[in-house]
């Protein structure tokens, strides 16, 4: 007879449980309290996989559901891992890349090019559904790292060999479904049974792999091609692979080599050529007389507007930097959010009247006293910063509405042009374990928060969900709408940022509600190699949060 053991959950509620239970029978219980499908434990401030056994008597456990985001994070690992099975039950020698973010789900190639089409996409597909129907389970085993080296070794999986390399722990989990057997970074589900909502759509050299919508569980994510955004990303990831950087193993063997100065010069050499190509672009179009610049969270937009400034002088323009900040309505007109607390990312936030009324004068060669906001008084003041553009003249504008035409409504489009600047991380884990691009932006705002603002990590990321919203309405609608892009990412960033945020992540306590995040994260890291700082220029974008910039 099995002993009995307590279990209480987070909300208090006791109840008592055979020994040697599973967390997904416990969530099979109760799964009717929750409104979508449960996808992993949490007990304490840690996550634990639903396949992990209790034999103890256990406190503070909770579940989290696909309308979470480490549970959305656990299905779109789980449907990743389903997709590489279907594939190769079709096609015994296709592997498949999965690349980056696209709307609502990640976009993919294949290996083999000649495989790409949508005969074989839908062939694919149908196949994940009949692998879902099968109710297979998807296991974990831990191997010693010489095993997992062998095993790989033995299916000539590149990326895997070159990532445990450099690993540190003498062990490594590898998943398993349907005989195939690969390493992922993070929890599965227990069966595929639990995959049921995905879609393969053929999209420019590949595929987008959609998942769920993180609005609305219930309902798959809305496909809404992107292709000046896919062709940024296409182009970084060319590059990376011209220089042979195109994942984690790759980048610490350049390291481990001595080359990484070579790769900072190249990854730096590259922004410039970028940020003068753009500079070009602006020179050519003749009427143009005001720059917006506008990017998520973390961006390094500031380093950017600077550069950018260099070369239209480079040009013979005469650039004048204005925030949009300095336009803020008073504090009492700001509008209020559903918490009830002021919203000063809402469009409605600034005086858009007084902009386009500033920005027109000025096109049109008066004179104008720009505005300062002074944020401790919550008041819009004049300080005496006149402005008046002569023929060479030029505004560079930088603020988080700068694609939105409603911000510029009265401003002639053939006198604007708008760059939408973000980092777009196009190395990966390795070839199915991709770096979210909000992860590497979380990170350099992290540090940059506690180097300059003297604000916690733990702060960082209890914000950082609001940050998140604020661009999905306000930055992300809008970013097919810019002229040209900029991806601010430099191929090098995380070996060098990782020295700053680990002292930062771990020093977030067990018993802080973001233990499980920062751990998520320090775990992450460890995949890396460090850089030195002392070869990286101080007009680097990566200056703005590691400090030693040459820009104010």
């Amino acid at each position: 007879m099995n002993n009995l053991i307590n279990v209480t959950f987070k909300n208090g509620k006791k109840v008592q449980f055979n020994s040697g239970i599973t967390l997904y029978e416990i969530a099979e219980s109760i799964k009717q309290e929750y409104q979508f499908p449960i996808m992993l434990a949490k007990i304490g401030n840690s996550f634990k996989a639903l396949y992990s056994i209790l034999n103890e008597d256990t406190d503070g456990l909770e579940f989290v559901d696909l309308g979470q985001k480490d549970g959305m994070r656990v299905y779109q690992r789980s449907t990743t891992f389903l997709l590489i099975a279907a594939a190769r039950r079709v096609f015994p020698k296709c592997n498949i890349l999965v690349n980056h973010h696209i709307t609502g789900g990640y976009f993919c190639e294949f290996e083999d090019h000649s495989l790409c089409n949508a005969e074989t996409i839908a062939k694919i597909e149908k196949e994940m559904h009949q692998i879902v129907k099968e109710e297979l389970p998807i296991t974990k085993e831990t191997l010693a790292i010489d095993e997992a080296l062998e095993l790989f070794e033995k299916e000539q999986r590149v990326d895997k060999r070159r990532l445990f390399k450099y690993r540190r722990t003498s062990t490594v989990n590898i998943y398993c479904l349907d005989k195939i057997k690969d390493y992922f970074y993070g929890y599965m589900v227990t069966n595929t049974k639990h995959i049921t909502l995905f879609k393969l759509i053929p999209y420019a050299h590949g595929f987008a792999l959609q998942f769920p919508s993180e609005q609305n569980p219930n309902h798959m994510a809305e496909f809404i091609p992107q292709p000046k955004l896919s062709e940024v990303f296409r182009e970084s990831e060319k590059w990376a692979r011209i220089m042979g950087v195109d994942i984690v193993g790759s980048l610490n063997d350049t390291i481990s080599s001595g080359k990484a100065e070579d790769l900072i010069k190249i990854s730096e050499a590259l922004h410039e050529k970028k940020i003068a190509e753009i500079a070009d672009k602006i020179l050519d179009k003749k009427n143009i007389k005001l720059v917006l610049i506008a990017g998520p969270s973390s961006s390094g937009k500031t380093t950017f507007a600077q550069r950018l400034c260099i070369q239209l002088r480079v040009n013979g323009m005469k650039p004048h930097v204005i925030s949009i900040d300095d336009y803020f309505v008073n504090r009492e007109l700001t509008p209020i959010d559903e918490r009830g607390e002021y919203d000063f990312e809402a469009l409605e936030a600034i005086d858009i009247n007084l902009f386009n009324k500033h920005m027109n004068q000025l096109i049109a060669g008066e004179e104008v006293e720009i505005p300062q906001f002074n944020f401790i008084t919550g008041e819009r003041q004049y300080r005496g910063n006149k402005i008046k553009l002569n023929e060479d003249d030029i505004l560079v504008v930088e603020g988080i509405h700068g694609l939105n035409e409603k911000l510029s409504y009265a401003v002639s489009k053939e006198n604007k042009f708008k760059v939408y600047i973000s980092c777009l991380t196009q190395l990966n884990i390795d070839y199915h374990n991709r770096i979210p691009t909000t992860d590497t932006r979380l990170i350099r705002r992290m540090i940059r928060d506690n180097q300059y603002r003297g604000i916690s990590p733990e702060r960082t990321m209890e914000l950082w969900a609001s940050v998140r919203r604020g661009e999905n309405k306000n930055i992300f609608p809008f970013q097919e709408q810019a002229d040209v892009m900029f991806n601010s990412v430099l191929i090098y960033e995380l070996s060098v940022l990782k020295q700053k945020a680990e002292p930062l992540l771990f020093s977030v306590e067990r018993s802080s509600p973001y233990y499980a995040e920062a751990k998520r994260m320090l775990k992450f890291l460890e995949y890396f190699l460090t850089i030195d700082t002392a070869n990286i220029p101080n007009n680097s974008i990566i200056r703005e949060f590691l400090g030693g910039s040459s820009f104010h």
